[in-house]
């Protein structure tokens, strides 16, 4: 494997993600990640939509986690970084949120997401070559 892939997105923080706090409700720190997680795909020439309706194979996130550092607040102008650590026979991303007037880093996490057969619903022991491939594994 070469250079590991990343992404980076950078997003303002919309008053609808509030929570009664004033800051970012936490569940929408995971819609973050997935912004910048499908950006890596895509940097790559996947479609994970497209080829889950024709290959009849899913990519669902069975893991996550998350620290919460700093919160976000209304206005917040970000960056959310997506690496690629694994592609193998799970796709093993980590994450971080920094502040874009400062570089304080708010947030970490990551994921694991895995290849199911459908209709079997059936977890599959690698992910398919036509992804992994792409992804530089």
């Amino acid at each position: 494997m070469g250079k590991r892939r990343s992404c980076q997105v950078q997003m303002s923080v919309p008053f609808h993600d509030l929570d009664p706090m004033h800051v970012v409700w936490h569940g929408n720190y995971l819609k973050y990640f997935d912004i910048t997680r499908f950006g890596i795909f895509k940097e790559a020439g996947i479609d994970l939509h497209r080829y889950s309706l024709e290959n009849n194979c899913i990519f669902p996130v069975i893991r996550t986690s998350t620290k919460y550092i700093v919160p976000l607040r209304y206005g917040d102008e970000f960056i959310c970084r997506a690496t690629l650590l694994d592609a193998s026979t799970k796709i093993v991303m980590n994450f971080e949120i920094q502040l874009v007037k400062d570089d304080v880093i708010c947030t970490k996490g990551n994921s694991d997401q895995v290849a199911v057969k459908l209709p079997e619903i059936e977890m599959m022991f690698e992910i398919p070559k036509d992804i992994r491939e792409p992804l530089g594994f």
